[in-house]
């Protein structure tokens, strides 16, 4: 037998290239990248199908678990919700306090007390800058529809001419705070006159 070397192509074999051909050797090291049944066995699995491949003494604890986890995420939102409210009824009562001292400053404006560049008329204008952060908003003005939902009437005047309820006067202004009412408007109203009288 002649000693072959293996190493070394002889004529008219062929020679596979660097990179190699579609059948390549099993290599241990390439054979790191695939998955094995032992990898698909041991990945993780979503709840669902953890409780029910969990042994049966386990089953409950694990639907225990789900129930309070889901109870745990609703105390939360509405923790978080009901804190919303508080701080909108704190916000609230404060701007409450204060809508007397804002009613005063009207009164004053509306007789000249507030003059421009006096110092009663920088402290208006600061508290009325400070309420505006609080998101306290005023409402009712001559004019606007009378809505018995937003306006308390405290005196009707029948008015030729006026075809639906309207604000004549403005006696005290309203004021609310995002969704709630912190006060009514307190207005005079023009209502449609009656000529039930003339026939």
């Amino acid at each position: 037998m002649t000693n072959k070397d293996f190493d070394k192509p002889e004529d008219g074999d062929e020679v596979l290239g660097e990179e190699g051909s579609d059948a390549t050797a099993s290599d241990p090291e390439s054979q790191e990248d695939e998955l094995t049944i032992d990898d698909i066995l041991g990945a993780a699995q979503n709840d669902d199908a953890a409780v029910a491949d969990a042994p049966a003494e386990e089953h409950d604890l694990l639907l225990d678990l789900k129930r309070l986890q889901a109870e745990y995420a609703n105390y939360r939102r509405r923790t978080e919700d009901q804190r919303e409210v508080e701080i909108e009824r704190a916000k609230g009562a404060v701007a409450k306090g204060l809508l007397p001292v804002l009613d005063d400053l009207d009164r004053a404006e509306k007789h000249g007390d507030l003059v421009e560049g006096s110092a009663l008329t920088a402290i208006a204008e600061k508290l009325r800058a400070v309420v505006a952060r609080l998101g306290v908003e005023t409402y009712g003005a001559a004019g606007d529809t009378f809505d018995p939902q937003q306006h308390e009437a405290i005196f009707q005047a029948p008015t030729l001419g006026t075809e639906t309820p309207t604000i004549l006067e403005v006696v005290e202004v309203g004021y609310r705070l995002g969704a709630i009412e912190l006060r009514p408007a307190k207005v005079v109203v023009a209502v449609p006159a009656s000529t039930s009288g003339t026939d």
